[in-house]
């Protein structure tokens, strides 16, 4: 029998606010079951696994990105688009941690394909047309952006930039102005 009130949903979102409590790796069946006070039993009519769980947290997260990149893009072109989009990942980190570390988790291709995560490719190519690159230097820059945000937010919410001078934001600041300038003047072999 299935307990009243729970359904998939509720479970994924109760799993997503566990993630940005306590860290995504802490996200199991079992602390989800301890949340809601029932038995992890209660929770398989629900969700198969653990790792159901985590793909379907991560699935959310990639739709929450996505949703705040295309309304962070709207009517924005070039360096503009540039620091919105880079802005959505960072505020989004700082903000749901568990989620984002979620975003990052590796779903297998059908269900990858499926995901928002190609919208989020999609709205990045879209940054990019401001920039005129052809292939392959726009497959390049998408992973160049993906690579430089993700590795900044990730050494950043460590506290990898609290002990120095400059600050943090004036260095994301820097870093996306050295961004905007290497798409701008990128030669073409």
């Amino acid at each position: 029998m299935v307990r009243a009130g729970l359904t998939t949903g509720r479970l994924v979102r109760a799993g997503a606010e566990l993630a940005d409590e306590a860290g995504f790796d802490q996200v199991t069946l079992s602390a989800l079951a301890r949340r809601f006070d029932v038995k992890v039993a209660s929770l398989y009519s629900h969700l198969r696994n653990s790792h159901d769980l985590r793909s379907r947290i991560a699935l959310l997260a990639l739709e929450e990105l996505a949703d705040r990149a295309a309304d962070a893009l709207a009517g924005r072109a070039g360096k503009d688009a540039l620091g919105a989009f880079a802005d959505v990942y960072r505020d989004y980190a700082r903000e749901h941690p568990g989620r984002y570390a979620a975003a990052r988790y590796r779903l297998d291709p059908e269900t990858a394909a499926a995901s928002a995560g190609v919208r989020i490719a999609q709205l990045t190519r879209a940054v990019l047309r401001g920039y005129d690159l052809s292939e392959p230097d726009q497959t390049h820059a998408v992973r160049l952006l993906g690579s430089v945000f993700h590795g900044y937010v990730d050494l950043e919410s460590a506290g990898g930039f609290s002990h120095s001078t400059p600050d943090s934001q004036a260095s994301w600041t820097w870093i996306l102005d050295a961004l905007d300038a290497l798409l701008r003047t990128r030669p073409t072999p």
